[in-house]
């Protein structure tokens, strides 16, 4: 959504809680604030490999790992 106004972006993001009811819907994106608001559970990569995972609120306030928290907070990437 990145090439998208925010009010198309506010209805695409409307659209995917709606179907988060009943499917499970991956988000791929660089957009952290946009993560935070539509998901349930967040996955870090980092080089390939998972560097953490978990619910999404958990890893936006308190990291477990520096990598994570180095990223959301815009201090790497």
């Amino acid at each position: 959504t990145s090439a998208v106004d925010p009010v198309g972006t506010a209805k695409i993001e409307e659209l995917v809680r709606g179907l988060r009811e009943r499917l499970t819907v991956v988000i791929v994106t660089h957009n952290m604030q946009q993560a935070a608001r539509i998901s349930d559970f967040t996955a870090f990569f980092l080089d390939g490999r998972i560097v953490e995972y978990g619910e999404t609120t958990r890893m936006f306030t308190n990291p477990e790992r520096r990598e994570t928290e180095d990223y959301i907070t815009g201090r790497f990437g």
